[in-house]
């Protein structure tokens, strides 16, 4: 069965209605995807197949930039691997010198002692705070710190080539600096961005086919900064998992962790190498079980252009406006809670990102509150229009870089 269709129901499986659910999750089906394996003929301008992973060497593929037709079939082999394959890739080299991740590196332990001093500890979505030290937006800091380094270092024709063979052109960069310390224990296994980073209760909510897309809308990656062998904790990996067309409902789920924790891989890595892999794989990063290694990786979260609206909207303008007006008609009961929501949700921002993560954190859950949430919860406390003005204000200040 292709897992990225819509599953057929049989007399195990509840009718399906257009909308997956978290209890209709079974191991089994997943179980069934791992054992496929990545052969050389699906990956032919791999040097190396590694535990089902392909490994690309950095050389041949700067010697390729010069072939369009080359170029361009690497590309197409890198979609495949991403979406029907192992779902993750090694670019084995992807900087020639290493002296500028070096350079890059100073930098990022500047960045760090700085905000340590003047913030103390930094949360972070699936490890203990503390277990870590994390660069929230390391790609703007870097920039406006030393933008000589971030020219050479984000001046990386290979990275650019990974990126637009899953996105196409045109896409967004982001970047957090991840650095575990020898100790730092493993995260939890999960899925990313986007429906990653929603509850169960709000996955449910999004039908199927919105499922199959959000992969697609996301590039996950990282760049060693430092060699990563096995025992320092590189990222837990279990390639085909993508395939799972349930898998953002079934990570939290003990069954599936215990599976992972059974049939995951790790690889490791050298300074300079990058690691590039689809959202939906399965993964964590890994316990460090080293005596003395720092482990650093730059995450590389790169968005598709295609996830933006039309038309640039001032909705706290227009929240400002119509809560009153809504406040009004919630207490003379001449709206249904239905008409209510459905006027909130053309109006307020309903989703959290893109946010400054520094200054509003994913304090209690996953994502900071929303515009939306933040509108329900004021007619709910009553707020006063001033109360509701200074809160709008407040979270909009907070999500500003």
């Amino acid at each position: 069965m292709n897992h990225m269709d819509a599953p057929r129901p049989n007399a195990d499986q509840p009718r399906f209605t257009g909308y997956y659910r978290e209890a209709d999750c079974k191991t089994d089906d997943l179980f069934a995807l791992l054992a496929r394996e990545t052969v050389a003929r699906d990956v032919p301008h791999a040097c190396d197949i590694v535990k089902n992973v392909p490994v690309y060497s950095g050389d041949m593929l700067r010697e390729l930039q010069g072939d369009p037709q080359g170029r361009t079939a690497v590309m197409a082999q890198w979609a495949r691997v991403m979406m029907k394959g192992a779902g993750v890739l090694v670019i084995a080299g992807a900087y020639d010198d290493v002296a500028v991740i070096d350079a890059a590196t100073s930098e990022y332990a500047g960045i760090i002692a700085d905000e340590k001093a003047a913030n103390g500890t930094a949360s972070d979505h699936f490890a203990t705070a503390g277990a870590n030290d994390r660069i929230w937006n390391s790609l703007q800091k870097l920039c406006l710190r030393a933008p000589d380094v971030f020219a050479r270092y984000f001046g990386n024709p290979l990275i650019d080539m990974v990126c637009e063979a899953w996105l196409g052109p045109n896409y967004q960069m982001t970047a957090q600096v991840n650095l575990v310390r020898p100790g730092g224990q493993a995260q939890q296994v999960h899925r990313d961005y986007h429906l990653g980073f929603q509850t169960v209760d709000e996955c449910e909510k999004y039908p199927a086919h919105v499922h199959h897309l959000s992969p697609v809308l996301t590039l996950q990656g990282a760049v060693a900064h430092c060699d990563m062998p096995v025992e320092s904790g590189p990222t837990l990996l279990l390639p085909f998992s993508q395939n799972y067309a349930e898998g953002y409902l079934a990570w939290r789920r003990q069954d599936f962790r215990d599976l992972f924790n059974a049939r995951h891989i790790q690889l490791p890595l050298k300074k300079g190498d990058a690691l590039f892999f689809n959202p939906a794989l399965f993964h964590a990063a890994g316990t460090n079980f080293s005596a003395d290694i720092q482990r650093m990786a730059n995450l590389l979260q790169v968005s598709s252009a295609y996830g933006r609206a039309m038309e640039a909207i001032d909705r706290l303008a227009m929240c400002k406006v119509l809560y009153p007006v809504l406040k009004q008609e919630m207490q003379k009961g001449a709206l249904t809670q239905s008409q209510l929501d459905a006027a909130i949700a053309a109006c307020a921002e309903g989703y959290a990102f893109p946010t400054n993560l520094d200054t509003d954190p994913p304090i209690g859950g996953l994502a900071p509150e929303t515009q939306n949430r933040l509108f329900h919860r004021a007619l709910a406390e009553n707020m006063t229009d001033a109360q509701f003005e200074n809160a709008l204000i407040s979270q909009q200040t907070r999500q500003k870089p």
